[in-house]
């Protein structure tokens, strides 16, 4: 990652260290978010309105449970890909919970009278999860990008926190494979499992597989394996605050801007479903 990321980072373990001194000792508040979670229907996908502390917490909760349970960070692309793939719909069920991860879902839920405090992003939630990870001494387990971007990631997740029980496999492997890919998983026995597969296949991979694999918390993370590594480098903290992370992706690569196109799609459905709800 970018050195101005290390302030971020620093931020993000400071934060986790309180997180970690507090949420454990608020039961009642675990309680509170896992049973009464309030969800914000978008075009089909219920988000969850919870903040990043919260969701944290709630994660917590999971692993804590020790009973499979699935977090999605979903987009704007992924919600458009529902509207085209109804099988996604099985992996929604199989989900407890949905995270925003991008403004566009942010800004949707206030078109829906619901608003959402802040979007959660699978980086954020992933480097909190890796704190927290690191001082419980619990197991992550990676699933995802190439050899390549997994070693470097894992190499400077090592680095950057001594004593982290963490493996992994690369995400190619073919349907043969997948089997393998179980037994690995089941091996090893983690706490944690990010898939960065891509969407949907880790959405998909986890719903399918999470109660054989019996992981207590598994995450889809799309890209961040890359990030994590420095394969790809993550928008200056500025851009990041501005939400322009989707531009700076775009210009260092340009070959991006098919995909570009569902931002404007989903906004206008988003808002044309929002009115038609409010007339009812």
């Amino acid at each position: 990652m970018e050195s101005s990321s290390g302030e971020v980072c620093g931020g993000h373990l400071a934060a986790q260290s309180r997180l970690d001194k507090t949420a454990l000792l608020h039961r009642d508040e675990l309680v509170r978010i896992g049973v009464n979670m309030e969800r914000v229907g978008i075009l089909g996908v219920p988000f969850s309105a919870l903040t990043e502390h919260e969701v944290m917490l709630h994660c917590v909760a999971c692993i804590e449970s020790q009973t499979p349970h699935m977090v999605i960070t979903a987009g704007p692309e992924f919600v458009m890909r529902l509207q085209s793939d109804p099988r996604l719909r099985s992996v929604l069920t199989a989900a407890d919970l949905i995270t925003p991860d991008g403004i566009g879902i942010v800004i949707a839920s206030r078109w829906y009278g619901q608003p959402i405090a802040e979007r959660v992003t699978g980086v954020s939630l992933t480097e909190r999860l890796l704190a927290y990870a690191h001082d419980q001494n619990l197991r992550v387990y990676f699933l995802g990008a190439t050899e390549e971007a997994l070693q470097k990631a894992m190499h400077v997740l090592r680095g950057r926190y001594q004593g982290l029980n963490i493996t992994g496999k690369n995400g190619y492997f073919t349907s043969d494979q997948v089997d393998e890919v179980l037994a690995d998983i089941m091996q090893v026995r983690p706490h944690i499992l990010f898939v960065g597969l891509g969407q949907p296949r880790q959405e998909e991979f986890i719903a399918t597989y999470k109660d054989r694999l019996g992981v207590p918390l598994a995450i889809g993370i799309g890209g961040v394996i890359d990030v994590l590594g420095g394969t790809v480098k993550r928008a200056p903290v500025m851009m990041q605050r501005l939400h322009l992370e989707w531009f700076y992706r775009l210009l260092r690569e340009p070959s991006r801007w098919r995909r570009q196109l569902v931002l404007p799609q989903f906004a206008l459905a988003a808002w044309l479903d929002a009115r038609s709800r409010a007339r009812r």
